[in-house]
């Protein structure tokens, strides 16, 4: 990435952790870690968390939902390449189709635009790549008017030289721009793509040519059936989505039997960051459990404090053994209860690894204690320098799935893109049925304007933006019926009257005799019947 855009390679790892950034200076080791083999070994763990989140988004970008189609010029049809933004809300299960208007190469979009006088609303806003984060751009595209923003990369891929034109004295980049989210993207409410150079540079000659491109965003999840199947990967510290979780349960429960969920805990491999040494001693300490396998970012980037890696470790299973327990029907209500319970009483750094707080938390929701610890051990001793079966059944399918950013939800296998919001969550859910099959909770609350309102209500008062309820709509009819009957009244009435004035002149004209000062049009013009007693035939 070039450096302008470094930023946005720069995934914060504050998902994993509250108010704390896991950045080159937390690897300095401090005491009190001693000996030099430990600093090492923490330095090369704090490194390889920093890669793999480096490295997140490059892993997922390849997995786009979405597809991208030229309707006009016609010689610009087609389907294009292109890359999701990591940030905003697409609308999955919709599409938006409009014209295609480009800042041009002047105006990079770093700064608030204002759009020319001709330009119509809605539009989709192209803008060349460079200058400042992609979420600035598209915030900026956003406060403009635009529905949806396309970042033309200006740079050619090196896999695509054969087909791709450079600009003058610019070299091919090797891997693919990212458009990752900044930090400060939750403000962001519109899509945005990133199209390669070669697809862009067309496009943008015809707009320059002031020729009319259309341009078809559409948003799809794999929608076999009537079930919808969603995994959530988070962990105990990761508060981007305690809201989320916290929000979540009722419309779990609204979806019942029609949508399964999993939750994945998301923990680093100790063994790859090299914390275990091939005598199975723990290099990473506090950090790590089970020997330096199962690993955690410290929560408070405190070293020396009591809350440490290990704490969030055995959180984790700890909610993984309380989703073996309740989560067969695919809802687990304990499990989302607990969580919100825990983010309410327990998540402090002075509670957070307090049993007893834990345990008054599952007494209040009827959950045995003992037996959640008994199904920790069953699994795989925290203490020992065995495997644990469900932590490594994390590792293992967060290594098979590709996933190595959190927090990250998939609807029937595929990432959802987008804040992890209730909103954004909800409509994925709900585009992930096949047509027909979506149950009663999505087809009254997937569209309306406050999706969580109406989860809970059972019902949705205010429709989205784009649509008109029943009631309104039948109004509207009648109202209009009455208005056009009133005038056709009116103007039936009008025309009756002129034509009796019409046919007024027209007698007066040729039948101008007057009887007794009367003319011939003010009285009875009828030829009186002879009287038979005066007429008669010789």
């Amino acid at each position: 990435l070039r450096s302008s855009e470094s930023k946005d390679a720069q995934v914060s790892l504050s998902y994993e952790f509250k108010k704390f950034k896991l950045q080159d200076k937390v690897c300095n080791i401090n005491p009190p870690y001693k000996t030099s083999i430990i600093n090492n070994k923490m330095v090369n763990f704090c490194r390889s968390a920093l890669l793999l989140a480096a490295l997140a988004p490059s892993l997922e970008a390849s997995k786009v939902s979405s597809s991208v189609k030229v309707h006009l010029p016609k010689d610009l049809q087609g389907g294009y390449d292109h890359r999701e933004a990591l940030f905003g809300i697409p609308p999955y299960g919709g599409t938006i189709q409009q014209n295609v208007m480009y800042t041009g190469k002047d105006y990079d979009l770093c700064t608030p635009f204002i759009t020319p006088p001709h330009w119509k609303s809605p539009f989709i806003l192209m803008v060349d790549r460079g200058g400042c984060t992609f979420v600035q751009k598209v915030r900026n595209g956003q406060h403009a008017g635009a529905v949806a923003v396309v970042i033309a990369d200006n740079v050619c891929q090196c896999k695509h030289e054969d087909l791709c034109t450079p600009e003058p004295n610019t070299q091919c980049e090797k891997h693919e721009p990212i458009m990752a989210d900044d930090g400060s993207g939750y403000d962001i409410t519109i899509p945005s793509i990133l199209m390669f150079k070669q697809d862009a540079d067309p496009i943008k000659e015809a707009l320059v040519k002031n020729t009319n491109v259309m341009l078809e965003l559409s948003w799809t999840l794999p929608n076999p059936d009537d079930h919808v199947e969603w995994d959530l990967w988070t962990s105990p510290t990761d508060y981007v989505s305690m809201q989320f979780k916290n929000d979540f349960r009722e419309a779990a429960l609204a979806l019942a039997s029609h949508a399964s969920f999993t939750p994945h805990m998301y923990i680093y491999d100790g063994i790859e960051a090299k914390c275990r040494t091939d005598e199975g001693e723990n290099l990473c300490t506090t950090m790590c459990t089970n020997g330096g396998r199962y690993c955690s970012t410290d929560p408070d980037g405190d070293f020396d404090s009591e809350l440490t890696g290990a704490d969030v470790v055995k959180e984790s299973v700890r909610r993984l053994c309380l989703w073996e327990q309740f989560g067969d029907d695919g809802v687990g209500l304990e499990w989302w209860d607990y969580v919100r319970s825990f983010s309410e009483n327990c998540d402090s750094a002075d509670q957070f690894n307090d049993e007893d707080c834990v345990k008054e938390v599952m007494e209040d929701l009827n959950i045995d204690y003992d037996l959640v610890e008994e199904c920790i051990f069953n699994h795989g001793d925290l203490n020992g320098k065995d495997k644990n079966d469900l932590l490594q059944k994390q590792l293992d399918d967060k290594a098979q799935q590709g996933v190595v950013i959190m927090p990250v939800a998939y609807v029937n296998g595929v990432v959802v893109r987008g804040a992890l919001e209730f909103a954004t969550i909800f409509k994925a859910i709900c585009a992930g049925f096949a047509s027909g099959t979506a149950p009663f909770i999505c087809t009254e609350c997937a569209n309306c304007e406050n999706e969580k309102a109406c989860v809970l209500g059972g019902k949705c008062t205010t429709k989205a933006s784009n649509t008109v309820s029943t009631n309104t709509f039948v109004g509207s009819l009648g109202g209009v019926a009455i208005f056009f009957t009133v005038i056709g009244a009116a103007l039936f009435y009008r025309q009756q009257m002129k034509m009796r004035d019409e046919v007024r002149g027209i007698l007066k004209e040729y039948m101008p005799v007057e009887k007794n000062g009367l003319t011939a049009v003010d009285v009875d013009t009828a030829i009186e019947q002879d009287d038979d007693d005066d007429f008669r035939m010789t």
